[in-house]
């Protein structure tokens, strides 16, 4: 998203823009940095912190930019005000792309999108989440009759692509955490997938299990609710 899409959607929340003190990048494509060095910019004098990797920051097109860069190797753990925040390495086609949990007052809230598949090392990082943000973006029926060119289908198909939603249905069923309260699914593909699928198969394998879990899918589109807890 651009700045301004960003600060309107921060603002329907009742947030203030002004109120942001760090960023935090997950890897360098373009559908996740678009309006990253507009936001890096000073705004009434004052420079937001972008936190990235090592590796990750010399892949980002900055232009003119000159941000407040706080690097990290993939895999730290360091504080952000009163949040805890570790970072995690994921199986991606970027430079070092990461996930993200967050710690404060109890509560833990995970991230995981872009990884083409789930190896142990995230799996143990997700567990023990409140809430989680976990990627469920193609349908593989959809994606193998869909518009993209066959080399770009075998890309999101791979160990370096994305999730599709029966890797990610399978997760929910066999590991998602008795603890995770409310499940987001996200980075849901317009062209390869439909949300009425991803609801379908999350559900499923939600109902296989005794979970007091919500399910919620992320619109592009639009912001969810605020979570509370």
């Amino acid at each position: 998203m651009s700045r301004k899409e960003t600060f309107e959607r921060l603002k329907l929340l009742g947030v203030d823009p002004d109120s942001i003190s760090a960023i935090l990048i997950t890897h360098e494509h373009a559908d996740h940095i678009g309006g990253l060095p507009v936001l890096a910019k000073k705004r009434h004098g004052v420079q937001i912190p972008v936190y990235i990797s090592h590796l990750t920051a010399p892949a980002v097109p900055w232009g003119d930019c000159e941000p407040a860069l706080e690097t990290f190797q993939a895999g730290a753990s360091f504080t952000i005000g009163d949040i805890d925040v570790t970072s995690f390495t994921i199986p991606h086609d970027a430079a070092d792309p990461v996930g993200y949990s967050l710690r404060a007052e109890g509560i833990k809230v995970s991230i995981a999108t872009d990884l083409g598949y789930l190896p142990d090392s995230v799996r143990t990082h997700l567990r023990g989440s409140d809430l989680l943000m976990l990627e469920s973006n193609h349908d593989l029926e959809m994606l193998k009759v869909g518009p993209y060119p066959w080399a770009i289908k075998q890309r999101v198909m791979s160990r370096v692509g994305h999730l599709s939603n029966d890797a990610a249905s399978s997760f929910i069923r066999d590991e998602l955490d008795t603890r995770t309260s409310t499940l987001i699914l996200g980075h849901i593909s317009e062209h390869n997938n439909h949300p009425a699928l991803v609801e379908q198969a999350a559900a499923q394998a939600l109902n296989g299990r005794t979970l007091f879990t919500r399910l919620v899918l992320a619109d592009p589109r639009r912001g969810t609710e605020t979570f509370v807890y």
